[in-house]
């Protein structure tokens, strides 16, 4: 019993050094230092936010209710995750990873399969003769080399996998569906802009009328006046409608809806944290799915290259039938015999060896490039990081400016227009002046929106949107 024992303990410690039974773990060349790299100013965005330095809080752990507070965008993000397509096909992959890992689960278990069978023979006329048999068979892999154990573990990592998929298609979801909303917002608040600019020229286009029939000014600037001003952002406005009419359409895939009028609010009542914590880079390895694909990935590779090592090994199965006849040669007894056979079986690879080493070689290459493609998705994810949050800080910085602009621009205009109803400017001066705050003005929503986006942005780059 004591050689046994130090026999099986001999063998158990030989399948572990060969790496058949060894778990995966992180490579240690993969680290996340300096991953976020660093902002305007070149400090290390590491463990530095935009306005606070945290270590370990996040804008990413913040549920999506938390961060968008708009309640007509937070129903719109729930309809979308209810009946989205790509969402939905995520869930249904899910279920099939899920069936695949019980699949290997039930490998450990023995197979069981019945053969009855049953028939009537007669010779030249005589009285027909009845023979029966029912027989079970079953047969059972007994895991000494880690075959199964390496199948079930590479399916576990692959159901995790589509998990993490799903989830993905989800943060992804949310983060699109905000980005449209704001979007609506953006353009409805430069339509409002524009029409109020229309309406103001048009009462300049007036005024001037009134001058030329005081022989204060002519035709020509009234028309130049009208074209250059008037009609232009006319036309601006149907091309703003046009945009949000596309991005409404947008939205309703999204919302696996038809096209249709989206009901929302106003940019200027939306809030979101003048604090952006981004934590520690670490936290990408447990929050963003991506990367958490990626690495689940590697692992399933990791496991498939222990289960090509295991076909070098033998294969031990035991196998055995149990049944009932009638049919026994000399030894039938009604009603039946009882027969029983059991057998055990070592089945070791000899003639294709060639094929294992082949095998192996391919599942070490893949192993390397489920690596590779982890390191790539980590540094993806610190630039998207590093990306989202210069967004939202040259956003913030632009805003002090635009708004000092469009004071000092509402000032030359008025400034302008008396002076053009004096006599001492010209039309010209007004136009530009004019034209000057439009164009300040529209871009300060747009700046807003960037502002928005980028916090979007960066949400989605640190794994948010976990429940």
């Amino acid at each position: 019993m004591k050689k046994q024992f130090i026999l099986l303990a001999v063998v158990g410690l030989v399948l572990t050094s060969c790496g058949i039974y060894t778990k995966y773990q992180r490579p240690e060349d993969i680290t996340t230092d300096g991953l976020y790299g660093h902002d305007l100013d070149g400090q290390s965005l590491d463990s530095l936010s935009l306005f606070v330095a945290s270590d370990t809080a996040s804008i990413a752990s913040l549920s999506w209710r938390e961060l968008f507070t708009d309640p007509q965008l937070q129903s719109l993000i729930e309809q979308a995750l209810q009946g989205n397509t790509d969402l939905l096909s995520a869930r249904q992959r899910i279920k099939e990873a899920e069936a695949t890992l019980m699949s290997a689960k039930l490998s450990y278990l023995p197979s069981f399969m019945l053969t009855p069978q049953g028939g009537v023979s007669s010779f030249d006329n005589s009285k027909g003769s009845w023979t029966y048999s029912g027989i079970a068979s079953a047969s059972w892999e007994v895991d000494i080399f880690g075959k199964l154990t390496n199948a079930k573990r590479r399916s576990k990592a692959l159901y995790l996998q589509s998990l993490e998929y799903e989830q993905a298609v989800s943060t992804s979801l949310i983060a699109n569906v905000a980005n449209l909303y704001y979007t609506l917002l953006m353009l409805d608040e430069q339509y409002r802009i524009s029409e109020e600019t229309a309406a103001s020229w048009r009462e300049s286009v007036r005024t001037m009328r009134a001058m030329m029939a005081a022989g204060m000014t002519n035709e020509a600037s009234v028309s130049q006046c009208e074209a250059s001003n008037c009609r232009q952002v006319e036309a601006s406005l149907l091309d703003l409608r046009q945009q949000v009419k596309e991005v409404e359409n947008s939205l309703s895939i999204l919302l696996d809806d038809v096209p249709g009028t989206i009901e929302r609010g106003r940019l200027a009542g939306q809030e979101f944290p003048q604090e952006l914590a981004v934590g520690v880079p670490l936290q990408l390895l447990s929050r963003r799915p991506d990367v958490k694909s990626a690495e689940l990935s590697l692992a399933s590779a990791f496991y498939s290259t222990n289960a090509a090592r295991s076909a070098f090994y033998p294969s031990i199965t035991l196998s055995g039938t149990a049944g009932w006849t009638n049919s026994a040669g000399s030894m039938i007894v009604n009603p039946g015999k009882l027969l029983f056979s059991a057998i055990g079986s070592l089945t070791q690879p000899l003639f294709n060896k060639g094929l294992n080493v082949a095998q192996l070689k391919i599942a070490k290459a893949q192993q390397e490039e489920a690596r590779l493609a982890f390191q790539q998705a980590l540094l993806n994810a610190g630039s998207e990081v590093n990306n989202a949050l210069t967004q939202v800080q040259v956003a913030r910085g632009k805003t002090e400016l635009r708004a000092r602009q469009i004071t000092s621009l509402e000032t030359t205009v008025r400034s302008t227009r008396l002076l053009m109803q004096h006599g001492t400017s010209t039309y010209l001066e007004v136009l530009t002046a004019q034209q000057g705050l439009l164009s300040a003005q529209l871009t300060q929503v747009a700046d807003r929106f960037d502002e928005i986006q980028g916090i979007i942005n960066l949400y989605q780059a640190l794994g948010g949107g976990r429940e």
